[in-house]
């Protein structure tokens, strides 16, 4: 496989739909490997359109707007970052012979927290939690009966915790359904009603399929470990290696392999287990693409999450990818709603050893918003940990008065 020049004939072409912070470090590691970049998403001054050679700003639910760019820009590959996309035009251009990573079905169903728990549990017979899906609120009243209080409500289609609620009784259920609902992605008015587990830690299994002479291979990235604050949906903060005992690991990874082999393609995909305080271990979702938690790949393997994730879109190999350090991450969230925000802190946060502060660059802030991120590097996991939320601690995200 030749590479050419980018912004010249017979450049290598990567199209990026959602230009997030996750997008950006993908944007970043096709760079590096002098690959032309275009990013697409719904607002302008996205992430990753600052480090991209083109952008577009169009409505992802578009499904004619998409097919129009692809085709305009004839990718080598079609990577997806956010859930809100018009699967049925990824659907079309894979027809057409463009590289959808991983794949259409890949994401459609992966991106459908219904449909991507009927494959795990229905079909694979992984173990999860108690669920029942709802059309409405009687229907959802109905699931958590059955379930028991309290339970989860979720949309159909979010992510980063987005929509997700927590009824205590059936007073809840209807208030809890319609914030789920305003909160998914897309038109849907299904929502997944789920068994409230207490949950003792959970991992990311960062797990890749890749091209090795004309065959396709699975390879797993030892598991990322994360918690958050009781009641908190987003992601808050995780490290590398995890601590959990060797048969956990061996059984995330061989929940990993089996979801992300039945699913098919090529990149890497986020397998969240839950490990609960009775000790059962269950999967809970697959993001197709890299994961949130795997920011602290940046620092802690010798291959981070989104140059693997940018090999394999462009039918390169990766060997097994090792971890060197322990390390952690830390988001830096906002507190207020602001245009242009600004940041205090950093240098503070620079004075600690071993720590790089990571700002997404975000045009505004809204209160829970992740503005940027935290990484540290330690002896020990614990050394890790308590660097990055120190150096998070001391940065604040403001408004020039």
């Amino acid at each position: 496989m030749d590479f050419g020049t980018p912004m010249l004939e017979g450049s290598r072409r990567l199209m990026i739909l959602g230009g997030g912070e996750l997008g950006k470090e993908i944007a970043i590691e096709a760079q590096r490997m002098g690959v032309e970049v275009v990013v697409v998403d719904r607002y302008d001054m996205a992430p990753a359109m600052h480090v991209a050679h083109r952008r577009y700003v169009v409505d992802m639910l578009n499904g004619e707007a998409l097919k129009a760019i692809a085709r305009r820009e004839k990718p080598d590959a079609v990577v997806t970052e956010i859930e809100a996309v018009n699967t049925g035009a990824l659907i079309e251009l894979e027809d057409e012979g463009y590289r959808i990573i991983p794949n259409a079905k890949a994401v459609k169903t992966c991106m459908n927290r219904i449909e991507l728990r009927l494959l795990a549990s229905e079909q694979l017979k992984l173990p999860t939690t108690k669920y029942a899906v709802a059309n409405s609120p009687d229907e959802a009243k109905r699931a958590c009966s059955d379930i028991g209080y309290p339970c989860l409500i979720k949309p159909e289609m979010s992510s980063s915790g987005h929509g997700h609620e927590v009824a205590v009784n059936p007073s809840d259920v209807e208030f809890k359904f319609n914030e789920a609902i305003k909160h998914a992605r897309g038109s849907s008015r299904r929502v997944i009603v789920e068994e409230y587990v207490d949950v003792d830690r959970e991992l990311t299994v960062l797990t890749y399929r890749y091209m090795n002479e004309d065959k396709e291979v699975t390879a797993v990235i030892p598991p990322i470990e994360h918690q958050r604050p009781k009641g908190v949906f987003h992601y808050v903060e995780s490290w590398h290696p995890s601590s959990v005992n060797d048969n956990i690991i061996k059984t995330a990874e061989d929940y990993a392999v089996r979801i992300v082999n039945k699913l098919g393609g090529l990149g890497i995909f986020g397998v969240e287990i839950i490990i609960t305080k009775d000790g059962r271990v269950l999967f809970s979702e697959v993001a197709p693409r890299p994961h949130d938690t795997g920011l602290v790949t940046l620092v802690s393997t010798d291959i981070n999450e989104f140059q693997v994730h940018v090999r394999s879109a462009l039918g390169l190999p990766t060997p097994q990818v090792k971890v060197t350090t322990p390390a952690a991450a830390h988001v830096i969230l906002a507190d207020d709603e602001n245009w242009a925000p600004h940041y205090t802190g950093i240098n503070e946060a620079l004075t600690i050893p071993g720590v790089q502060v990571r700002l997404f660059g975000k045009p505004n802030s809204y209160r829970g918003r992740r503005m940027g991120i935290v990484l540290a590097t330690g002896s020990t996991i614990r050394e890790a940990i308590e660097k990055a939320r120190k150096a998070a601690s001391l940065i604040k995200v403001r408004i020039l008065s």
